[in-house]
């Protein structure tokens, strides 16, 4: 994606944000987006010294690849998307949000392919993302993007959390279906996981 951003639709862009900005709008929206659920603030509990530890850590892993999208109608900045390296493999899918009045329009069902893509670009295997499990919506769509379930969790944050992963290379995906049980290995399969 180009610095200057490019058309999604209609009178929808998007174009790469610096972390910095992005997160001043992130603060600003995210309770306007969100209003309707309930998480728990963990930093509220922390001792100053856990604050400061957990600081410090996210510094660390700050240096990783992370993208930056903001989701824009004509000038104004309605919703974003960004996520982060998680290791040399994996790519984070870390929160995508729309303003409500914008919702239900199809931007996420155009926004995930060039998501995906830019993932893919960067040298990514895997994209995964976490979604409260009742989040329908974003869960289908990203199934019928060829994302998997791959994972449930519960956290004191957001309660049950459903892992939905896009494997890039195809093999690795058929692979997959086997260790689920949901395919039996054809003969190229059986070679990469050594049964010929």
């Amino acid at each position: 994606m180009n610095s200057a951003g490019e058309n999604l639709f209609d009178d929808y862009s998007i174009k790469p944000m610096a972390t910095e900005e992005l997160d001043g709008y992130v603060r600003t929206l995210r309770p306007v987006i969100f209003r309707e659920s309930f998480e728990f603030d963990a930093r509220s509990v922390m001792s100053e010294r856990e604050r400061s530890a957990a600081a410090a850590l996210r510094d660390r892993t700050a240096a990783g690849y992370r993208l930056n999208i903001g989701i824009f109608f004509g000038a104004e900045l309605i919703g974003w998307s960004f996520g982060r390296q998680e290791t040399s493999e994996r790519f984070y899918m870390t929160n995508t949000a729309i303003l409500p009045e914008h919702q239900g329009r199809g931007i996420y069902t155009r926004l995930l392919p060039r998501l995906l893509e830019e993932i893919e670009s960067a040298g990514f295997q895997i994209a995964y993302s976490r979604h409260v499990v009742t989040n329908n919506r974003v869960i289908a769509t990203k199934l019928k993007a060829g994302f998997v379930i791959s994972g449930l969790e519960v956290t004191d944050t957001f309660g049950t959390l459903v892992h939905l992963s896009y494997y890039f290379n195809s093999v690795r995906r058929e692979i997959l279906d086997v260790r689920v049980g949901k395919s039996m290995p054809d003969e190229e399969l059986s070679k990469h996981l050594g049964f010929l």
